[in-house]
């Protein structure tokens, strides 16, 4: 299932300086950046259980905020894309060597 992940870590500190690089990290290991603070995360129930997880245990609810938009299966299909910076998403995407 398709899983958009968005997130807002208050940067006033190094503490949230280092909160953002670490929620940003964990999305890498699930999905494709497509914006600053936006993933979209290609996973199934048990991976997003534990992405999910994660990202709980990093961010400070006081400080930071965190979304999570299920997309389901047929998730990607609904997704238009308008402007500069059209994501290249290695899953999808054919590699060339």
């Amino acid at each position: 299932m398709l899983v958009l992940v968005t997130y807002d870590v208050s940067v006033t500190t190094a503490e949230g300086r280092r909160r953002l690089r670490n929620i940003a990290k964990i999305c890498l290991d699930y999905g494709v950046r497509v914006q600053n603070s936006v993933f979209e995360c290609e996973v199934d129930p048990a991976q997003f259980t534990f992405l999910k997880n994660r990202l709980l245990e990093t961010y400070e609810s006081d400080e930071d905020s965190l979304r999570f938009y299920s997309l389901g299966k047929r998730g990607r299909q609904r997704v238009e894309h308008f402007g500069a910076k059209q994501v290249e998403d290695p899953l999808r995407d054919a590699l060339i060597l």
